[in-house]
């Protein structure tokens, strides 16, 4: 898009630009006229309130419309004739798929964005992160992510304040992970259904708990013939079910399978990395070997971050080809293809070892290379590079401005040129994503590496402000998103501390010191450690239950809520059944009198 300070300085002074919409630089001026006029035609007159709505919510508004512009009897984009259209086409991804549209997305508040630093992370102290304004600055969904990193942090210290001394004194001695796997099983199911009742806390707050999904609109990318909702009576692209599931299981479901097969070719490729370095330090056992028992480990890391972001891109093109109608669909198709490659492909090496090899040795080593190697991988490619990349961009747009030699104010300018040139935040994917893996890594296995969770504590630490500093300078700012909880991500954590009730107990059944209590039978052993686990998801399915997931405060307003929306409803019904008989009586009368005339 060619931007000119000329264009800027026309607009009224009063005006605040909310939304960017840029334009490749040589769309011709029928598409632009008809761009906006098909945008002004949405538009419907009513109070203008500034106070009435934040800045974000006035955003999401402005893209719900946008991506709500679909096409109805054109058949082309003006200008444009290769681009064609049809009835309940998005006209906001045709034109972006098209190159005409290069990108939308919504400008800082600066006043607001330095008071939300300020409270936020730019003094480095232990403190509370400021979740309303969060809120109010970027929406329920960030919100609720930085609410959940927040408790997650400060739910791993007991099991860091637990660990630390257990490393020090007995890590050595495997007969007594038994009490700090005991341990793990209570902390990995309580801390869950305690986030759920905050969670319930914050959204009701926010006026977001009670978010109803049954209406929700098509999203952008679904297409299909334009037809009408049977529900809704709305004119909307359709797209028969049968072909979706067809899609599902027979493009879909196969690739993963063929692509987890592929995840553990690589896991066998490295257990031999593993056993050649092993004999190579066997045979030399030199200082130099020790080191390069590390290397096979690191590599494996390594290789299977760069393996979890390219099945994502895969995962991403194949859950929108399925053409799910509502967003939830697509995320939760996208979240289950994901979650299933990355347990499998970080995982599946440590339940090997665990249950294969019984390495309890060799399973400290990976699970303390695997955890560490991944945050420390994430910290520079999500926020370090990033944010060098964005102060190295900033000069050069500062040089630029300044060699303009404009006499009017080129603040406006600069900020657009700015951030159309950042990076794009793609959502709270990848964020929840590499929590539930810390989540797994500790729940799991920390048994045998008890500094897991005081090294998921620091990393979460610096993730805090790495994440914020990321959102406020690195990347645009997003649109804003309603949400009622984190959604599918609590029944992934949930299912992960189900599997890790499994784990510890085959872990506490295959301690030495249980085992001596059992010199006789290992079928008896067995027997009881499967007896236990099952009485221990017993008891984990039962907390759930007696645990409430919402305060009793908070059932009680909801109740009262509803109460006095049907009380209204029933007020507004008698109101107008008074108006139909007053109106009917009045009729009746007319009649009487034209009668008698």
């Amino acid at each position: 898009m060619k931007v000119t300070l000329s264009a800027l300085d026309t607009c009224e002074s009063s005006f605040t630009p909310l939304v960017v919409l840029e334009l490749a630089q040589d769309v011709k001026e029928e598409t632009k006229e008809w761009l906006k006029n098909r945008i002004i035609s949405k538009k419907e007159d009513g109070d203008d309130n500034d106070d009435f709505l934040t800045m974000a919510e006035c955003q999401f508004i402005i893209k719900h419309e946008l991506e709500n512009l679909r096409a109805r009897d054109e058949k082309m984009i003006p200008g444009y004739p290769q681009a064609k259209l049809y009835p309940g086409k998005s006209l906001l991804r045709r034109l972006l798929t098209s190159g005409i549209v290069i990108q939308v997305f919504p400008l800082h508040d600066n006043e607001a964005l330095k008071k939300l630093e300020d409270t936020w992370y730019t003094r480095f102290t232990l403190k509370y992160q400021p979740i309303d304004h969060i809120r109010g600055y970027f929406g329920e969904t960030i919100a609720l992510y930085f609410g959940f990193l927040e408790y997650f942090t400060v739910a791993l210290i007991p099991m860091a304040v637990i660990g630390l001394p257990y490393y020090l004194f007995v890590w050595e001695d495997y007969d007594k992970y038994v009490i700090f796997a005991s341990f793990n099983l209570i902390w990995s199911t309580v801390i869950l259904e305690v986030w759920k009742r905050g969670c319930a806390n914050m959204t009701y707050r926010w006026g977001t708990l009670v978010m109803k999904r049954q209406f929700e609109e098509p999203r952008p990318g679904f297409h299909g013939v334009l037809g009408t909702n049977p529900v809704t009576g709305r004119k909307e692209p359709l797209y028969p079910s049968y072909k979706r599931q067809l899609r599902i299981y027979l493009v879909s479901l196969p690739f993963v399978c063929l692509c987890l097969y592929f995840s553990l070719y690589v896991m066998m490729i490295y257990f031999d990395m593993e056993a050649w370095a092993l004999s190579l330090h066997e045979n030399s056992g030199s200082e130099w070997t020790s080191v390069l028992l590390y290397v096979p480990s690191i590599i494996y890391a390594i290789v299977i971050e760069i393996m979890n972001r390219l099945y994502r891109y895969a995962a991403e093109f194949l859950t929108s080809w399925e053409n799910h109608r509502l967003e939830s669909a697509y995320q939760n198709h996208l979240i289950l293809k994901v979650l299933v490659f990355n347990f499998l492909n970080c995982f599946a090496s440590l339940f090997y070892i665990a249950f294969v090899l019984r390495d309890m040795k060799l399973l400290r080593q990976s699970l303390a290379t695997l955890l560490i190697t991944s945050q420390i991988l994430n910290q520079i490619m999500e926020s370090l590079l990033p944010y060098w990349l964005q102060r190295k961009h900033h000069v050069q747009v500062k040089r630029k401005v300044q060699a303009l030699k404009a006499d009017i104010d080129a603040t406006l300018y600069e900020q657009v040129v700015l951030e159309k040139e950042m990076g794009t935040y793609l959502g709270t994917f990848d964020d929840y994503l590499e929590l539930f893996l810390q989540f797994g890594y500790v729940s799991l296995f920390s048994c045998v590496y008890p500094l897991a969770a005081a090294f998921a504590v620091l990393n979460n630490f610096t993730e805090v402000n790495s994440d914020a500093l990321k959102m406020c300078r690195v990347l645009k700012r997003p649109f804003s998103e309603p949400s009622a909880n984190i959604g599918v991500w609590q029944l992934a954590f949930e299912t992960m501390s189900v599997i890790s009730v499994v784990t510890n107990c085959a872990l506490i059944g295959m301690s030495p010191q249980v085992n001596a209590l059992f010199p006789e039978s290992k079928l008896d052993l067995v027997l009881i450690v499967v007896a236990v686990e099952h009485a221990l998801l017993a008891l984990k399915f039962i907390l759930a239950f007696a645990i409430p997931d919402k305060p009793r405060h908070i059932q009680m307003k909801l109740a009262r809520l509803e109460f006095e929306s049907l009380e209204a409803l029933k007020q507004q019904q008698m109101k107008l059944m008074a108006e139909n008989l007053k109106e009917e009586s009045r009729e009746g009368r007319e009649e009487e009198e034209e009668e008698e005339a």
